[in-house]
């Protein structure tokens, strides 16, 4: 893990920062937003300090726990690199965050929809469906093995994790079930961080 001695900057400073960061990522979502967890983790935690692991992974569950796309993650992240400047320095980054994630990309997706049905018949287009299947899911299996190792601090996580891997797996159990399921155990102080 890097050392979180960044040298200081002005608060303006911080903030293009941070919309330069989510700028430069909003391109490369392949397969959701999701799929950048791993470098979100890695600014927010190791590079910036901007939230500890702890955090992180709170941050995490509330952006998956609530309705919306997965995208919310980044304005979280946005809220807690600028926490320290007051709530409506953090609302402000929080925006900006989600704005610069989203814009591009979404301008991006309206282009390549007007053009798309054009190349329906392209052997380019076939290919390119076909060869980002297995890489989105080789970013997501990537994901999945960060957020474990993020969340998990102890035997009992652990094996709670690999219960419902396997029930997800095997089952037609909604997720909603692992949630209250794990919820309930962390209430009752059987897994913990």
């Amino acid at each position: 893990m890097l050392s979180c001695a960044t040298p200081p900057t002005t608060q303006l400073g911080d903030f293009l920062q941070l919309i330069w960061t989510f700028l430069s990522l909003s391109l490369f979502s392949l397969g959701g937003g999701n799929t950048l967890l791993a470098e979100y983790h890695h600014i927010s935690v190791e590079q910036f300090c901007w939230l500890t692991d702890s955090q992180f992974s709170d941050i995490y569950a509330l952006a998956e726990a609530a309705p919306g796309p997965s995208s919310m993650i980044v304005g979280l992240l946005g809220m807690g690199a600028a926490w320290k400047e007051g709530p409506w320095m953090a609302l402000v980054s929080a925006y900006a965050a989600e704005l610069a994630i989203l814009v591009p990309s979404t301008l991006l997706m309206v282009v390549a929809c007007l053009s798309w049905k054009r190349l329906e018949h392209s052997p380019w287009r076939v290919a390119f469906e076909r060869g980002l299947g297995p890489i989105t899911l080789g970013i997501l299996f990537v994901v999945g093995f960060k957020i474990l190792n993020t969340a998990n601090h102890g035997v009992p996580g652990y094996l709670v994790s690999i219960v419902v891997c396997f029930l997800m797996l095997r089952t037609r159990l909604s997720p909603l079930w692992f949630m209250g399921v794990a919820g309930l155990l962390g209430g009752l102080g059987i897994i913990n961080r």
